[in-house]
């Protein structure tokens, strides 16, 4: 099993932006495709980004695409979102999150989550 742990959350104004990181623990990270998630309230967990573990491939969600970038560290064993143009929209609690290999990039396809760092964008 391997832990995550998210940091870099916070309030920022409309336009602005933030850089979440996500500090992974265990032999398997660097073999493994990460990912964000992200929850808002009242809403379902959905899917933000993804990157496979070679760091070749990327995948974003519709509403994020042009304006987050996820990349990643093997040797540092961290995952990072960089987010720019926020939205007040993009107002969630964003999560980590290890794919099983081969599984694609669902909710349903996650090994491990980490505990979330919250996101909020004021208009």
């Amino acid at each position: 099993q391997v832990q995550l742990v998210e940091s870099g959350g916070g309030l920022v104004q409309a336009g602005g932006s933030l850089r979440l990181s996500c500090a992974a623990s265990g032999r398997t990270f660097s073999n493994s495709a990460m990912g964000w998630f992200r929850q808002a309230p009242g809403k379902e967990r959905e899917f933000v980004a993804a990157i496979s573990w070679t760091a070749a491939m990327t995948s974003y969600a519709n509403a994020v695409k042009g304006r987050f970038t996820i990349s990643r560290d093997n040797a540092k064993n961290t995952v990072y979102l960089q987010m720019n143009t926020l939205k007040p929209e993009d107002t969630a609690v964003y999560y980590c999150a290890r794919f099983r290999d081969g599984a694609g990039y669902s909710g349903g396809s996650v090994a491990d989550w980490g505990q979330g760092t919250q996101v909020t964008v004021s208009s």
